[in-house]
Formats: structure tokens, sequence, C-alpha cells
């Protein structure tokens, strides 16, 4: 029997759990600009934007965006050379053992992170090499090649007709200009959307971030190691909002940098 207040309760349910996942993420970002420098003092007392000046001032925050930006880009750029690469080989190429190359590749982002991290951190110690600034990089790349890259690519590969590459090399053109002007224009929408989709999941990642990292320390690592300093709670929610924005953004610029996926989640 149908219920007309089926469609009712289905849309507060929702919006319920749209208020419920980013609730806390409003109350960080509102006590960023909070007067007060207690850890919470409800209602806030007034607005501020004197914990983002001393934020800007102090240098283990400065060196920890840093420290993530740089992780953020390399990572990034590994995974869109080796993404490329397997994506081309997979969609060119039929060979035995290429449905298992597939599953492998999607492996690292199927796995929980402690396990990626755990294994990373053991595949470092047997080749006897130090975590540090090299092995963050490397793991945060395994997973950006898969979680983004590989994926987007792929999809692209596979809605690109070989015709396309056949007959840019009969009319004259080499492998490079084949690639540079017939088959990179047709990747770039997917390129950079996996790109900025890759950059934002390196840039908060913690998990393998832990096992991978040494001495060092990403911005995630510091507001981590700052949750049992009350004094700092705001410093802290101007970081958390500042890494927020920084992982928020890419989202809509990789809708907007692959049209096709944004017309295919409105016609769903």
């Amino acid at each position: 029997m149908h219920s007309e207040r089926a469609p009712f309760f289905l849309k507060l349910a929702a919006w319920g759990g749209v208020v419920f996942l980013h609730f806390p993420i409003l109350i960080i970002a509102a006590y960023a600009f909070n007067t007060e420098d207690a850890a919470f003092s409800f209602p806030p007392q007034g607005l501020t934007l004197r914990w983002f000046s001393v934020a800007a001032r102090r240098s283990d925050i400065l060196d920890a965006v840093t420290l993530s930006l740089k992780v953020a880009a390399l990572a990034t750029l590994i995974a869109l050379v080796l993404g490329t690469l397997a994506a081309a080989a997979l969609w060119r190429r039929d060979f035995f053992g290429k449905n298992a190359i597939s599953l492998l590749l999607l492996l690292p982002i199927a796995l929980p992170g402690i396990v990626t991290g755990l294994a990373l951190l053991t595949a470092f110690k047997t080749i006897n090499l130090e975590p540090g600034f090299f092995t963050i990089v490397v793991g945060h790349a395994t997973f950006c090649v898969v979680g983004w890259v590989f994926n987007n690519v792929i999809a692209r590969f596979r809605r690109t007709s070989w015709s396309l590459v056949e007959a840019s090399m009969d009319l004259g053109a080499n492998g490079w200009q084949t690639f540079r002007y017939v088959v990179l224009p047709n990747l770039s929408s997917a390129l950079l959307a996996g790109g900025m989709l890759a950059f934002a999941l390196s840039f908060d990642e913690i998990i393998v971030t832990t096992f991978t990292a040494g001495h060092e320390r990403t911005l995630p690592l510091w507001l981590l190691n700052q949750l049992g300093r009350p004094r700092d709670v705001p410093v802290t929610n101007v970081v958390a909002l500042l890494v927020m924005l920084v992982t928020t953004l890419p989202i809509p610029g990789g809708l907007v940098a692959n049209p096709r996926r944004r017309q295919w989640s409105n016609n769903h």
C-alpha cells in the first residue's frame, strides 16, 4: 500500500544524515573564529581573526603545511604518471594475467589503511630504508595511483576509440605526436580530475602516514599531536579548517573538470 508520508520521512532521514555528518565540521569552523581562548565555550562570545594570525606565525604549523604540500604534489605527480601508464597498458593489450594485474592495482584502495601502512613499513624495514619524506611520498602514491588516477584514466580510455590512434599514425604522426595531439587531449579532463582528488586524498591522509613518516610531521599528524593540548584548541581549529578547505575544494573542481562524470551524477 502506497504511503504519502514515505517521501517526507525519506527526505527527513536524508537531511538528518547530512546534518549529522556535517554538524561537527560546522562547529570546528565556527570556533576557529571564536574570541575565547578556552577549548569550547558555548555560545561563542564573538568573532575574531586573531587565531588565523597566530597560526600563520607559528613555525611548526608552517613546516607541517609545507611538508604536506610537498608530499601531496610529488605523490600526485607519481600517481599521474604510473596510473596513466598502467591504464594505457591494460587498455591496449590483451594478455595472460591481465585480470590479476587489474586486481592487484585495485588492492591498495580495497585494503584498510592500517594494513597498507603496516605492509609498507615492513617493506621499508626489509630494505633498510628509514621512514621519512621519501617513504611518505611512496606510501601516498600507492593509493593515489589506484584511488583516482587509474580509475579515471582507464574509464576514459575505454570510451576512446582505437581508430583515432590508427588514423593519426596513418596520417604520418609518430608515437609521441599521436600521444600529444590525440590521446592526451582525450585524457586531459580525467587527468585533471584524478590529479586534484589524489592531491586532496594525500594532503589529509593520516593512517598510512603514521606508519611511514618516522620523525616527519605532516599537517594531519600535527593535528593528531595537538589533541592533548587544550590551550592550543583555537589554533588547532584554524588548522583543521584549512585541511577541510584543501580537501573539499578539489571535489567540485573534479566534477567540473570531468563533465561526463558530472552528467552521470545528474542523471542518477
